[in-house]
């Protein structure tokens, strides 16, 4: 199984002994990717020409066996905008059709978007996946069919996905329709429940803060508890930039594989880089794990160019050996809590108070997810905790720079090519 020191940080690869002899009959390739949603730049584009969005990566998609994408947004032709914390997305039906062309097999429906249109919204969604063959999990009408794992069969290799969410702005399901939410134990016991009947467990989570290089203690705890429960492999959606990857116990974890078919009206480098993930596997283990890099243009998706992978790898090196020890993970949270700062905090309450006295149920909604959402939650019950105990700018200057970056490095022409 991969761990830190078998891995070529060179090729964002790793192959087990005697894999290259197996025979492909008996190997399932799977492709994971990340965010995915008809919106701005890309929404044209998914409907008028929908495979041109992948661009060179088409060809590694449809290789796959088994393809998964998040599906950050519904997709109906009707409902209206909730009031919520963020921004709200809607696809319509027709650009099922940039799913189908691939076509993506799964997708998971465990984020802060999917019923940003409201429950008719949501329905449409599912009506419109179930009609197109293309299978979900993660959400549901009701909190069982939510926490329902999905179970594909590959070649006669049993896949069983977990897909769950932070459920911000209170969409996680309970007595009504929601996303399956930040229950651990009751995924943990999922995960223990199929564990003897299931041959591989894909975990994939959404949760974070966004835009930064590092997870937050608490993401990182609970995907170790993911592997612990028996999962083979954990993924992280939701920062919208590329994280780390980290070898617990010999499962790999990938953080944040940053934003896919999801496009950002921005010049910050990090959110327009992210990277799918290729695994060969097989009844008894993984076989081979490859992290493929890409840049996000105003025309869609392309493989980084050669002479930009030496860079990437170096920096995705740097970004993942912290993830390895809880005391470098702790001093990256840090660098954020202190370069976050007082002027964040205050700049953060000041917003929402204007909006709340311009746009009161838009306010009312920040201020409320800041309240009921863990992320929000553990970012400022750190940060006051380091303000109450005097240490907030004592975090070391390696994990202030990596956070600087990440949040403001620019692109400069075709840097991202």
């Amino acid at each position: 199984m991969p761990t830190l020191s078998s891995f070529d940080w060179k090729k964002g690869a790793w192959t087990a002994d005697g894999a290259d002899s197996l025979t492909e009959k008996t190997i399932a390739n799977i492709c994971i990717t990340g965010d995915w949603a008809p919106i701005r730049l890309f929404k044209d584009i998914m409907e008028e020409q929908p495979e041109s969005v992948y661009g060179d990566l088409l060809p590694v998609l449809k290789s796959a066996d088994l393809s998964l994408v998040n599906l950050e947004s519904p997709l109906s032709d009707h409902g209206a905008p909730v009031y919520k914390s963020g921004a709200v997305f809607k696809g319509e039906q027709h650009h099922i059709t940039a799913l189908t062309s691939v076509p993506f097999d799964v997708v998971t429906l465990a984020n802060n978007h999917v019923f940003d249109y409201g429950l008719d919204a949501f329905k449409d969604t599912l009506d419109v996946l179930n009609q197109n063959n293309i299978q979900w999990t993660g959400a549901g009408m009701s909190i069982k069919e939510a926490c329902r794992p999905l179970v594909v069969d590959v070649k006669g290799i049993k896949i069983a996905i977990v897909n769950f969410s932070e459920g911000e702005d209170l969409t996680a399901a309970g007595k009504t329709a929601g996303v399956m939410g930040w229950d651990l134990s009751r995924v943990e016991d999922t995960i223990k429940t199929i564990r003897a009947t299931i041959d591989f467990i894909i975990v994939i989570a959404h949760c974070g803060i966004e835009y930064i290089p590092f997870p937050p203690p608490y993401v990182a705890n609970a995907f170790e508890q993911m592997a612990e429960a028996g999962a083979d492999i954990v993924i992280g959606h939701h920062p919208h930039v590329p994280q780390g990857i980290q070898f617990y116990n010999q499962t790999p974890i990938c953080y944040s594989l940053g934003n896919f078919a999801f496009y950002q009206q921005t010049n910050l480098y990090y959110r327009k880089l992210g990277y799918l993930v290729n695994l060969k596997v097989n009844k008894k283990s993984l076989l081979s794990l490859e992290l493929v890099p890409y840049g996000i243009h105003d025309s869609g998706l392309s493989r980084l160019k050669e002479e930009k992978l030496p860079g990437f790898w170096n920096k995705f090196k740097e970004i993942s050996l912290p993830l390895q020890d809880k005391k470098s993970l702790n001093e990256a949270w840090h660098g954020f809590l202190h370069y976050y700062g007082r002027q964040g905090f205050f700049n953060e309450i000041s917003m929402i108070i204007e909006k709340i006295k311009t746009e009161p149920q838009k306010g009312a909604a920040m201020f409320r997810n800041r309240l009921t959402t863990l992320q929000h939650y553990h970012h400022w019950k750190d940060f006051l905790t380091c303000l109450v105990e005097g240490n907030l700018e004592s975090s070391p200057e390696w994990s202030r720079k990596l956070i600087e970056e990440w949040l403001t490095c620019k692109t400069d022409g075709d840097r991202i090519g």
